[in-house]
């Protein structure tokens, strides 16, 4: 099956078991350490890591379609943000009376805002399953339908990107206003539990954070089966020759059609996750300049390695949490320097280094191993 094929791969063995060694450090430290211990890991922390592997899986997803599949999408986050939407809406549908209103309905916006009644669009919402479905249905619909459109059209390179571009930005614009039932500027926040468990207390954060660490690996298992499948093979020749490609016979937009929808429910995943962990979503999450900033995420980790796109992506916000601690005025600056100084030693990415490290040791050890070889044979001789 080509699901379990990345299972008895050396890397994804190796990722998995680095992700899950530090589900259970994490973890052990958190409920075993004395609060006083140097080794403690606070409530806070563990949802700031819970936040960076959301991050990780959307980098994933990115990744996915550019760095198989060759399409740079500058749109992710809008994705990103439709499923932190479709799970706000369940978290706010959970609060019912014990809002600031104490309306049993609608959300306590809707209520300051004079609404009489809750918008279709909101209905099922109140139903865990339903909530979990559209999670991955709405992503999924809306790149369903502009990949259809664009791929359709052979819509490529940088005209795509701003395309998609184009699209977040419209989103956002939309879903700034308050006639959309979305919170307008101030989106949606004030959530009490998530499937009947207290967001706020430490038992419940820890329980997202393992569930993000766990969609992770699943994730990155069904993207390294769809890229070290016949069709993950097919997406890379359409990344290097589409022409070709449609000339040997292959339906170029349908394997582009379907490596987008997947890697769009992927975010969605992603922004479900982060959703309770933050605490609000609200439309900057649609901004074109975060879905920018994914893709620096994976091209500082690596593109085409998927690992390399966790790495990029935990690093980045990692740094970007302690630059805005040791120096608040010019954090950015920083970051930006360190984006220019990868692109320019690192055009590879982080893992692209570790590669080359890899293939230099290999090289010298199988050098050594022929002049080793080599007074034997003449010996023979």
């Amino acid at each position: 099956m080509w699901l379990t094929r990345p299972l008895r791969e050396r890397s994804t063995q190796l990722f998995l078991g680095v992700l899950f060694a530090a589900l259970i450090v994490v973890t052990a430290l958190h409920l075993l350490m004395p609060q006083d211990s140097a080794l403690y890991v606070s409530s806070y922390t563990v949802t700031l890591l819970g936040k960076y592997l959301c991050y990780a899986l959307l980098a994933v997803a990115v990744d996915l379609v550019w760095g198989y599949l060759g399409i740079l999408s500058l749109g992710h986050g809008a994705f990103f943000a439709l499923g932190g939407y479709a799970m706000g809406m369940y978290l706010m549908r959970q609060i019912g009376d014990r809002g600031v209103y104490g309306d049993p309905i609608l959300p306590d916006f809707m209520v300051f805002l004079n609404w009489d009644a809750l918008p279709w669009y909101w209905h099922g919402f109140d139903m865990a399953w339903f909530a979990f479905i559209m999670v991955l249905l709405a992503p999924g619909l809306l790149a369903l339908v502009f990949g259809f459109l664009a791929f359709r059209s052979r819509v490529t390179g940088v005209y795509l990107s701003i395309i998609t571009q184009a699209l977040t930005f419209a989103l956002m614009l939309a879903f700034f206003r308050n006639e959309m039932g979305f919170g307008g500027n101030n989106g949606l926040t004030d959530f009490k539990d998530i499937l009947g468990f207290d967001l706020r207390t430490d038992a419940t954060r820890l329980g997202l954070f393992l569930a993000t660490g766990i969609a992770l690996a699943i994730g990155y298992v069904i993207c390294r089966g769809i890229v070290t499948s016949k069709l993950g093979r097919v997406s890379v020749a359409c990344r290097d020759a589409e022409a070709r490609t449609r000339f040997l016979g292959y339906r170029v937009e349908r394997v582009q059609l379907f490596v987008f929808v997947v890697s769009a429910m992927l975010a969605g995943v992603a922004g479900a996750l982060y959703v309770p962990q933050v605490g609000i979503i609200n439309p900057s999450e649609f901004s074109p300049l975060f879905s920018i900033e994914i893709v620096v995420w994976v091209a500082l980790g690596g593109r085409a390695t998927l690992y390399g796109a966790v790495i990029g992506a935990i690093l980045v916000n990692y740094g970007k949490t302690v630059f805005t601690g040791i120096m608040p005025d010019a954090w950015l600056f920083a970051l930006g320097g360190l984006f220019v100084l990868v692109t320019v030693f690192l055009p590879k990415g982080i893992a692209g280094l570790l590669f080359d490290r890899k293939k230099t040791r290999n090289d010298s050890d199988s050098d050594g191993s022929d002049s080793a070889k080599a007074p034997t044979q003449e010996a023979t001789a």
